[in-house]
This record gives C-alpha cells, sequence and structure tokens, in this order.
C-alpha cells in the first residue's frame, strides 16, 4: 500500500492517505524511503530479467492467442533534478545549464481491431510500459526483452513508432532490424510548419497554398515533392542553413514517412501514446511545482508508476505458466 500511495502522489500525501485509509501512521521521510527501495529493488529485478530473456536464458512464452500487430512507441522526457544530479551538464536554458535529466520511456501495446471510420484501436489493457535514465544502449537491451516478452519473435506485423530523434531508429534498427519504423505524423507535420517558416519571406501570399499542398505531399509520403518545392527557392546563409536543417528531417526519415501505405495496412502513425505517458506515468508525479530530484529517486518511483501502469499486462505475462528457463 505505501508503494501504491507514494507512487500516486507526494509523499506528505501519501503518509496522510496511509493514515486515513490503513491507520498506519509514518513520516513523509519514511513513506519516501521505503517507496524509494521498493522502486530501486522493482528496477534492479526487471533489469535482470531482462538481461537473462535477451542472453536467452529465460524464455517467455508468446502470447496467447497472438496479436496480429505489436507496437513499440518511444520517446523521452526530462525530470526536474538537483543542482548536484545536473552539475557540468549542458542545457537548453539561457545560462546553458541543464536543470533536468532524461528519462526514456517506451509503451508496448497490441491493434487487432479498427473503428468504424477504419483507424486503428489499440487493445484494451494490452499496454505495458518500460522507463530507464540509462543511456541509451541499456534503455535498447531493455526495449529488446520486453520486445521479446510481448511475443516480437511471432507476431505478424511489428511496428516501432518515435518522434524522428536517430537514437530511436539506432534502437529500432538494431534490436528490430524486421520491424516497420513510422515517424510520429503530429512531429512531421510541426516540422513542415517549421519548414514554411523558413520560407515565408520568398513564398509571401502564397504562404498558406504552399503549405496545404506539402502537407497533401506528406499524407501521401512523398517525400521527393517536398525537397523539390523548397528546392525552387535560391538561398544563401542563415536562411540556406535553416531551411536545410528542416529538410533534412524529411530526408533522413523518408522511408518512415510513407504514411498512405502504413494507411492502408491499418497502421497507427502516431506516437501519441508514449507522449501521453510521459505526462501521466512521468509528469503527473515528478514534475510538480517544487519538485527536484536525484536520479535514484526518480527512477525508483518511475519503476512503481510504470509497475502499475503495467498491472494488468503484468498479471497475465507473470502467470507461473508463461514462461520457462531455457532449454
Amino acid at each position: 500500500m505505501n508503494d501504491k500511495a507514494a507512487a500516486a502522489g507526494p509523499f506528505a500525501k501519501a503518509a496522510g492517505l496511509l493514515e486515513d485509509l490503513a491507520g498506519v501512521r509514518l513520516t513523509a521521510k519514511r513513506v519516501e524511503r521505503a517507496a524509494e527501495d521498493s522502486g530501486a529493488a522493482q528496477a534492479v529485478a526487471a533489469r535482470e530479467r531482462a538481461a537473462l530473456i535477451t542472453a536467452r536464458k529465460l524464455v517467455p512464452l508468446p502470447p496467447e492467442p497472438l496479436p496480429d500487430k505489436l507496437y513499440a512507441v518511444i520517446d523521452g522526457t526530462g525530470v526536474p533534478m538537483t543542482a548536484k544530479e545536473t552539475a557540468g551538464r549542458d542545457g537548453k536554458g539561457d545560462d546553458g545549464r541543464a536543470r533536468t535529466r532524461e528519462v526514456k520511456l517506451a509503451v508496448f501495446f497490441t491493434q487487432g481491431k479498427l473503428d468504424d471510420d477504419g483507424y486503428p484501436v489499440r487493445d484494451r489493457d494490452s499496454s505495458s510500459y518500460i522507463a530507464t535514465f540509462e543511456p541509451a544502449a541499456v534503455f535498447a537491451g531493455l526495449v529488446k526483452a520486453e520486445g521479446i516478452r510481448r511475443g516480437a519473435d511471432h507476431v505478424r506485423q511489428l511496428t516501432i513508432l518515435g518522434d524522428g530523434a536517430p537514437w530511436i531508429w539506432n534502437i529500432a534498427t538494431a534490436k528490430f532490424p524486421e520491424a516497420t519504423q513510422v515517424v510520429d505524423l503530429f512531429h512531421a507535420r510541426e516540422h513542415l510548419h517549421s519548414l514554411t517558416r523558413s520560407l515565408e519571406f520568398m513564398l509571401g501570399d502564397r504562404k498558406d497554398e504552399w503549405l496545404a499542398a506539402r502537407l497533401e505531399d506528406l499524407d501521401y509520403g512523398d517525400i521527393d515533392g517536398i525537397e523539390a518545392a523548397v528546392r525552387t527557392y535560391p538561398l544563401e546563409g542563415i536562411k540556406k542553413e535553416e531551411t536545410e536543417k528542416e529538410l533534412g528531417y524529411f530526408l533522413n526519415n523518408a522511408p518512415r514517412m510513407r504514411y498512405h501505405w502504413f494507411r492502408s495496412r491499418s497502421l497507427f502513425v502516431g506516437s501519441g501514446v508514449v507522449e501521453a505517458s510521459c505526462k501521466t506515468v512521468v509528469g503527473q508525479r515528478l514534475k510538480q511545482a517544487g519538485m527536484h530530484w536525484t536520479v535514484s529517486g526518480a527512477d525508483a518511483i518511475i519503476a512503481l508508476r510504470c509497475r502499475e501502469a503495467s498491472s494488468t499486462w503484468e498479471a497475465v505475462c507473470n502467470h507461473r505458466h508463461n514462461q520457462t528457463p531455457a532449454a
């Protein structure tokens, strides 16, 4: 109960909740220490299990029934840290100092149905969550293990979704080379708006018309069309650098932007589920006013939050008949 209360809200409120509901009187510091110890143990156990799975020393049995489509949606979000935890790290603030540390988050879920309009629907209670402050190389191992655990080796269609960050695609390519990679359509549209702003001084009154045409190109995955429309305008200096940077986002991700084809296969083209999870699993608990964390403390609480968010799936996958030691 302490874990649930501490994962749900600030430690002082958790202490009050425990006293009101269970008659257990603890100080806020006692609640904090117990929850962080429990969360740290949970994180260690999860990482040890992941190492066994990726080494094929523990073999999870494929889900039954086997889903048709499995997704892994990956993102990162900053968590406010104490000054000690960010000392010497570069940040985005005006003074160049970091005030947050990035936690990497992945959400796995399945899809088997379409709605009345033909759009894919996430299977209810199919989501499982993993997160860590560790470097991308370590996170990649956790993602690989979770993919194996969720049946990535057996499903017909595995899809990796992300916002276009290179580290996401490095993980996808290294750990799931057979997966379809998709850049989140909303992020792609944001970059197209930025590209239009870079050309605004050349487009003049045609800006809205030009943007509408490029959005249509994007919906059909016609990145060559976007590039050709940009190259029409000769640029020099800073404006050229700005435009080339934005255009590079599309050229580097062109195979991941075949949205018309993806939709024809009834695939998700948005990473909203992980962005919502960054807010609900991480933000609602760790980004409240005045909060500043140590990495170990934040990692422990996030481990508890991920376990709670994955609770329905965990009840199935951790059934005693659902995994077996390797032969």
